[in-house]
C-alpha cells in the first residue's frame, strides 16, 4: 500500500511561494494544508482573548460575577481548544483522502 504524503507535516515538496501558490487560479496546488497550523494557532489565540475578555468584563461589574466568568471562561476555553482541534483534524484528513485518491493507481 502507497504512503500518503502529510501536508500537515511539511513532508510535501513546495514549488512556489505561498503568494504564488494564492494566484493560481486554475486550483491545482493546495494552499490550505500549509496554512493549517497558522489557523489552528490563529483560532487559539482568538479563543484566549475571548475569554480573557470575558473574565474581565466579569470582574469589572463584581467579584462574585468575575469568579463566574473565569471559571466559565476557561471551561469555554476548553471547549473552544477541543472544538478547533477536532475541525483542523478533520481537514487535515480531507487533504490526506484527496491526495490518496489522487496518487491511487484507479
Amino acid at each position: 500500500m502507497a504512503s500518503v504524503p502529510s501536508y500537515v507535516e511539511g513532508q510535501v515538496a513546495r514549488e512556489n511561494g505561498l503568494l504564488a501558490n494564492l494566484m493560481d487560479f486554475s486550483f491545482q496546488r493546495m494552499v490550505t494544508p500549509r496554512m493549517l497550523k497558522m489557523l489552528y494557532s490563529l483560532h487559539l489565540l482568538l479563543g484566549l482573548i475571548v475569554a480573557v475578555w470575558f473574565a474581565f468584563s466579569g470582574f469589572k461589574s463584581s467579584t462574585s460575577d468575575g469568579l463566574l466568568a473565569l471559571i466559565l471562561g476557561a471551561a469555554g476555553l476548553f471547549l473552544w481548544i477541543v472544538y478547533c482541534r477536532i475541525i483542523v483534524e478533520l481537514l487535515a484528513l480531507l487533504f490526506r483522502v484527496g491526495a490518496a485518491i489522487t496518487n491511487s493507481p484507479n
